[in-house]
């Protein structure tokens, strides 16, 4: 075996701070800025010491590996890119305020990928022209930019990131539905081992488009993903992907629409007070501009609607909540007293829940005034059915009907089958084996790489610091040196038996620190095994322990190396 690096911290850029950074918000940023791992640059954008850049090198490692052992080739592509691409996508609009555009000195637009669908493609028209040259699996492991609004939560949510992405590209969807299986299957090792907890979820597609798609999401609480799970099924999604069944009901009996006067009322908080009902027999009627153009959206009263869903659906058009101005010289439309029945001029979708022959009270499109016994389908008909609320613990489980849980996630890969969207745009064709073009179809699929560091940081810590899990950890043993001259000898002499053996060795020689501090520090780096050269070194005895149980043993250096060397990784 190679010898291995031994980092000496009396030399290493490293400095740890016992206190929170004032602005870290959640558990990753805090430690990873205490242990000395990253330090933030500008909003959004952060630089990687030594030792985080060790951690960050062998996630890589373990996406390049397993991207390798699928038949994926790796190529790395400009992250400076021309604007044509995306404008023949639209994505240079649709990506909106999040995309960095510049230009040349000669006035040429460019922008900073955030995603490089449009550059593979074009890759793959350039060097691909017969089905002989595919199927075909390309991947870069590359910094990607994109303008955050809010940039927060350390390295969770930046303005650059570190990212995997790789795109496959078939001659038929069958041979799609296999570069999926593949990296769907490939993700599973990658995260395994990584040692992060994960749910792959069903996800909705968004500005990325396609067919298929699913999200791999390790479970945290500074997550910014709430998914849902079933406890009696396997079922799991993004809320935003959860879907409520249509299920008509009968309505024969119903009365006829019957106004009544509920002054002051306009909330569904008033209404249910006034009338002394429950918010759930009233229908909610958000009002949202699409590209400009006012449409109504109907949940009923005791939900919210979840405003993700209905961009989603609008996709890629501009959905924004409607102001007061947009009520002026509209008859039609009376604000807080909305309802569906007689909206000729607005488009109106609605949450399933709304089917037809439910019974609702809603507004009467009169000020002060609402309807009782509104029936949906009877009284108002519904353009377009489409989930839209936000899912709530307990909702039921599409696949059993269980009620199902809900918990905060990071989004740390993402799966989609996005068929042919890119591959029309670019009329990407090969010669089929009949001698006729045929249009290829394409899969696109994305690791954090830099996230799923921090969500390794979130998962793999405890109150004293991080633990970072064997493979991914900066060394394989933490040495330190108690601090008497005699330690530190025994220290730096063990360090480098072990790493005669291969073994990676962080090892604390600082010269004029405490004992108390070399510790505090030690578990704050968290590498999963500590070897502490302290009061009997002059025996050659040393204690080693192990950061994730706490467990202890004192062993002499011949049984230190010995041990260590067949646990490396």
């Amino acid at each position: 075996m190679a010898k291995a690096q031994v980092q000496r911290m009396s030399r290493l850029m490293v400095k740890t701070l016992r206190d929170d950074p004032a602005d870290a918000e959640v558990l990753s940023h805090k430690l990873l800025v205490r242990a000395g791992f990253v330090r933030r640059t500008a909003a959004g954008v952060w630089s990687w010491l030594p030792l985080g850049k060790k951690v960050l090198a062998n996630v890589e490692r373990v996406v390049r590996e397993e991207m390798d052992a699928m038949g994926g080739q790796e190529v790395t592509l400009p992250a400076l890119l021309p604007k044509e691409p995306y404008e023949a996508t639209n994505r240079w609009t649709e990506y909106g305020a999040e995309l960095f555009r510049l230009q040349d000195r000669r006035g040429g637009d460019y922008l900073l990928g955030p995603t490089h669908e449009e550059i593979f493609t074009l890759l793959v028209k350039d060097q691909c022209t017969s089905y002989k040259d595919l199927p075909v699996i390309l991947y870069q492991i590359q910094t990607k930019y994109r303008d955050e609004a809010r940039p927060r939560a350390g390295i969770l949510r930046g303005r650059e990131f570190l990212m995997k992405d790789s795109y496959s590209f078939d001659l038929e969807d069958e041979g799609l539905a296999r570069s999926y299986a593949l990296h769907r299957a490939a993700y599973q090792k990658v995260f395994e081992r990584l040692g992060l907890d994960y749910r792959i979820c069903a996800a909705t597609a968004g500005a990325m488009g396609g067919s298929k798609s699913e999200e791999f999401l390790a479970p945290a609480a500074a997550g910014e993903d709430t998914f849902a799970d079933c406890p009696n099924c396997d079922y799991a999604a993004n809320t935003e992907a959860v879907s409520f069944a249509l299920k008509p009901v009968p309505a024969e009996d119903t009365p006829a629409v019957e106004e009544i006067p509920t002054p002051d009322t306009p909330t569904i908080e008033t209404l249910a007070a006034y009338l002394n009902v429950p918010a759930s027999a009233t229908l909610k009627n958000l009002l949202v501009k699409v590209d400009g153009e006012i449409v109504a959206v109907g949940v009923p009263g005791d939900r919210e609607v979840d405003l993700d869903k209905v961009e989603a659906h609008f996709a890629p058009a501009t959905v924004e909540l409607v102001t007061a101005e947009d009520f002026e010289g509209r008859d039609d439309l009376v604000r807080g007293y909305v309802g569906p029945q007689g909206l000729e001029k607005v488009q109106y979708i609605a949450d399933p829940r709304v089917a037809p022959g439910t019974v609702w009270i809603t507004g009467a499109n009169k000020d002060g005034v609402h309807a009782k016994h509104v029936v949906a389908g009877r009284d108002f008909e519904v353009s377009e059915y489409v989930d839209v609320v936000v899912v709530q613990e307990g909702d039921p489980c599409p696949s059993c009907g269980t009620g199902l849980k809900l918990d905060r996630a990071i989004e740390i890969g993402h799966i989609f089958q996005l068929g042919r969207k890119y591959a029309d745009a670019f009329q990407l064709d090969v010669l089929g084996q009949n001698g006729k073009p045929v249009r290829v179809t394409m899969g696109s699929y994305g690791i954090g790489v830099s996230r799923a560091v921090a969500a390794l940081a979130e998962q793999h810590a405890d109150d004293k610091g991080l633990i970072w899990p064997e493979e991914i950890a900066p060394a394989d043993v933490h040495v330190v040196a108690a601090g008497k001259a005699l330690q530190t000898e025994l220290a730096l002499e063990v360090s480098d038996l072990l790493a005669e053996a291969g073994v990676r060795v962080l090892v604390d020689d600082r010269p004029g620190i405490s004992p108390g501090v070399k510790f505090t520090d030690s578990e704050l780096i968290g590498v999963p095994k500590i070897l502490v050269a302290g009061r009997r070194s002059g025996d050659r005895v040393l204690e080693l322990k192990d950061r994730r149980t706490g467990e202890r043993e004192e062993l002499t250096v011949e049984e230190a190396v010995a041990r260590l060397t067949a646990s490396a990784v």
